[in-house]
C-alpha cells in the first residue's frame, strides 16, 4: 500500500491526474485498451475536470462506475451525470465505451444483474469469474464507507456477485461488491478534507472492525494506493 499526503487538495487532484493519465496511456499502448472506474464525490469531479483538458487515447478507453444512486441519470445527484458534465461529454471517447449503471428499472435487484451482465460481456467472463478492472478510484466518507458499501449494511456480505444493492439512509444504490473491487490491478483512494481525518484514521489502524469502517475491506489483488491532503491525514 502507497499513502501519499499532498499539500492540498489541488495536489491531491495533480496526482492523481498524473496517475490516471499514465495508467491510460500505458494500458493503451501494452494492451489497447484501459478499464477506468470511476467514483463520484466532489474530489474526483476535480480530477474529471482535468482530465477533460488532457490528449489521451480515447479509442482505448473503457468507462465503468464504481456506484450510483439509484435516480434518472439527469438527475442532479447522479455519478453518471456529473462524470459527464466534468469530463466525458467534452473528449471524443466512443459513446458505446461508456457504461453507466442502468437506474431505470422497478427493482435495484434487477438492475444489479444487468450492469454485472454488462461488465461480463466486456471482458468475456462468466457468472462466478471475477473479471479485474485496470483502474478503479474510490473516495472516502466521514463515516468510512467507500461506493456505496455502506457500515452495518447487507452488502458487505455479497461475496457471489459483482454487483449488488447498497443501501443508505432507506434509499437503495448500486455499488460493486468488495470481491471485484478488490480484483483490481490497482486501486486510488481520493480524500480531501479535515472531516475525513476520524475515518481515515479508522481505516488505517492497525486492528479496526471492516463492518463499521468498510473502506478496510479495500485490500487489492493489485496496487492500492492513497492520495490525502494534509487535512484529511492522521497525525502522528
Amino acid at each position: 500500500m502507497t499513502r501519499e499526503v499532498c499539500p492540498d487538495r489541488d495536489s491531491v487532484t495533480q496526482r492523481a491526474l498524473d496517475r490516471v493519465v499514465a495508467t491510460v496511456r500505458a494500458h493503451a499502448a501494452g494492451r489497447g485498451r484501459c478499464s477506468l472506474v470511476l467514483a463520484g464525490g466532489s474530489t474526483p469531479k476535480a480530477l474529471y475536470t482535468r482530465l477533460a483538458q488532457v490528449d489521451l487515447p480515447w479509442e482505448a478507453l473503457h468507462i465503468f462506475w464504481g456506484d450510483e444512486r439509484y435516480v434518472p441519470q439527469d438527475h442532479p445527484d447522479s455519478n453518471y451525470r456529473m462524470a459527464q458534465e466534468a469530463w466525458l461529454s467534452h473528449v471524443p471517447i466512443p459513446r458505446n465505451q461508456i457504461y453507466p449503471m442502468p437506474t431505470d428499472d422497478p427493482d435495484p435487484r434487477t438492475a444489479a444483474g444487468r450492469y454485472e451482465a454488462v461488465i461480463h460481456r466486456f471482458f468475456g467472463s462468466q457468472p462466478g469469474d471475477w473479471p479485474r478492472f485496470d483502474l478503479v478510484l474510490l473516495g472516502l466518507g466521514d463515516d468510512g464507507h467507500t461506493a456505496s458499501l455502506f457500515p452495518h449494511t447487507a452488502a458487505l456480505q455479497v461475496c457471489d456477485r459483482l454487483v449488488t444493492v447498497g443501501e443508505r439512509q432507506g434509499q437503495p444504490r448500486l455499488t460493486l461488491s468488495i470481491p471485484v473491487l478488490n480484483r483490481a490491478e490497482q486501486v486510488i483512494f481520493l480524500v480531501t478534507g479535515a472531516s475525513k481525518r476520524p475515518a481515515v484514521t479508522k481505516v488505517w489502524a492497525e486492528v479496526g472492525n471492516p463492518e463499521a469502517y468498510p473502506a478496510r475491506f479495500i485490500q487489492p489483488e493489485g496496487e492500492l494506493i492513497w492520495l490525502l491532503d494534509q487535512e484529511a491525514a492522521p497525525t502522528g
